[in-house]
């Protein structure tokens, strides 16, 4: 398997802590919540491969995303560490916490489950990939193109937030063409990872307003992770640390307490 060096935000000291940020994010993304946590773990925030500065890679699934963070665990001489995941983020965790279990000391996963889920995402990619670069002078013009295909603004923003100046033009820091030919593996959760038991400690952390945690999900949760407890916060929808980033520090730093 090709190594996959990960791009990583390094903030403060202690415990190790790794935040896996979800589809179409960056570590960056989790720059508050990192900051709050600062001060009493040594936080990692983790550019997953095809996203940020992490590396392009033709392959792109949640055993092989996971096997990058082990690796990441090595080269900065981790014997472990805690882990956070949202989203595509929180199933890499969890098959990691899976498959190498003695790597992960505590397990969160924000709003997510390991069930397979139906496609919301392929349309913002076609979306994406119909954007005329060269047409772009500012910002707003990307968004006013995506706008036509898009209508949530905040939506829009989590896409270009991926848009950044290169040599005086505009270019992506994500590799769209990669994630969408993945994007069937990512909505699904690997059947040889759901048939192992992780014995680390896990906090399923839920938005009330996101349909992604269900009541149906709980037996399959359960039967993987059977120390898992659930806890829900108000008025956050499916992106916890960008609705309410204060309860959602809160809520990592007592329970890994």
């Amino acid at each position: 398997m090709r190594r996959c060096a990960l791009a990583v935000r390094r903030y403060g000291q202690g415990a190790p802590l790794v935040l896996l940020h979800g589809l179409f994010g960056a570590g960056a993304n989790w720059h508050s919540i990192a900051v709050r946590l600062a001060g009493r773990f040594e936080v990692l925030a983790v550019d997953l491969r095809n996203h940020g500065a992490s590396p392009r890679m033709p392959k792109m699934d949640y055993a092989a995303m996971a096997g990058d963070v082990v690796q990441l665990l090595d080269d900065l001489a981790l014997r472990d560490a805690h882990v956070l995941g949202h989203s595509m983020g929180g199933k890499v965790a969890m098959t990691l916490a899976l498959r190498w279990p003695q790597r992960v000391r505590r397990l969160i996963v924000v709003d997510i489950a390991p069930v397979a889920y139906a496609d919301r995402f392929a349309p913002l990619i076609d979306a994406v990939l119909r954007l005329d670069l060269a047409a772009v002078v500012a910002r707003a013009d990307a968004d006013r193109q995506l706008a036509r295909h898009i209508d949530s603004a905040p939506v829009r923003a989590l896409l270009l937030q991926n848009l950044a100046r290169r040599d005086g033009a505009w270019a992506w820091r994500i590799d769209w063409r990669a994630i969408a030919a993945a994007l069937p593996g990512l909505l699904h959760f690997e059947p040889e990872s759901a048939r192992r038991q992780s014995p680390a400690p896990m906090l399923v952390v839920q938005g009330a307003e996101s349909d992604y945690v269900l009541p149906e999900h709980r037996p399959q949760i359960d039967a993987m992770f059977p120390q898992a407890s659930f806890r829900t916060i108000a008025g956050a929808g499916h992106w916890v640390h960008v609705d309410r980033p204060a309860e959602l520090s809160e809520v990592v730093s007592g329970w890994l307490g």
